[in-house]
């Protein structure tokens, strides 16, 4: 357990001209996912420069990173998908080479951006599959614009920022780290983007608060998908699935947070079946 939480502290410290897409080749190493000159474009939201890339063809397919990642930390998923969607992703703010902007950080206003860019791309509605904080905005897609969710996948989603959700090793560490940040910036540090450091921390410690209510009027099919390793409790990811009405429940055993990375193939394969198949319903369970 020590290791894993090392690992985690390690990771969380750390004008509109169409392009055509392109089309990424299994296993390519060549491509620099979130760095594309051929594949990505800027659109501005909020007075900020906002980065995203798209590959491939066929229905439309957003994937979304977690908090200390970009694009290129989904590049196992990317190059996976592109083989049959059209894949959409983008830098979420404060990431990569999005500009975190001159407001705080918010689950709202990066779900408001996947909006945006769908309205941009002409897209009135995706696939949508997201990794921890992605995965919580797939969850506010589905609330705020349900319209624009096909079907939703959320990997390691969290409804609120306390250890009800989160196990509280964890908690504590976004704690220590957004407090660390804010000493620094008290100092004029330069050694780092304090900012950013602060702004992606305070996101985890004092966001999301999803309500009961708010799963309630989620109406597409959504795969809610956890391990049982994971830095989310158990019992949360049943929670929520237990409260959206047309959901499935997927456990990946053995792994943990970084199976995106750690076990693509096991992910992907996983959701890939999800997004092909046909809705189980609650029926099966009361045969």
């Amino acid at each position: 357990m020590k290791s894993y939480r090392l690992k985690i502290f390690s990771i969380l410290l750390f004008g509109f001209v169409h392009i055509p897409c392109i089309h990424a080749q299994p296993g390519s190493t060549e491509i620099p996912y979130g760095n594309n000159p051929a594949a990505g474009n800027y659109i501005s939201i909020n007075e900020s420069k906002q980065y995203y890339e798209v590959y491939g063809e066929g229905e439309p397919l957003v994937i979304i990173h977690g908090n200390g990642g970009n694009i290129n930390f989904m590049k196992a998923q990317i190059e996976y998908f592109t083989k049959k969607y059209k894949v959409v992703v983008m830098d979420c703010r404060g990431r990569g080479k999005s500009e975190l902007g001159k407001d705080s950080l918010t689950y709202m206003q990066m779900t408001t951006d996947v909006s945006i860019i769908l309205d941009h791309l002409h897209l009135d509605s995706a696939y949508v599959v997201g990794r921890s904080d992605g995965a919580i905005i797939a969850l506010m897609l589905a609330v705020y614009y349900p319209q624009k969710v096909k079907k939703a996948v959320a990997f390691a989603a969290n409804l609120s920022p306390d250890t009800t959700a989160l196990y509280p090793f964890f908690y504590t560490e976004v704690a220590q780290n957004r407090k660390q940040a804010d000493e620094m910036i008290a100092k004029n540090d330069t050694s780092q983007n304090w900012k950013i450091i602060q702004q992606r921390n305070r996101l985890m410690e004092f966001q999301p608060h999803i309500t009961v209510a708010n799963l309630h009027k989620i109406k597409c099919p959504v795969l809610v998908m956890s391990t049982d390793r994971d830095i989310i409790k158990e019992e949360h990811t049943v929670f929520i699935y237990r409260n959206i009405s047309r959901a499935n429940l997927c456990f990946l055993t053995g792994e943990n947070h970084y199976v995106t990375t750690n076990n693509p193939e096991l992910f992907n394969q996983t959701v890939a079946k999800y997004l092909a198949g046909h809705f189980k319903t609650e029926k099966l369970r009361q045969d």
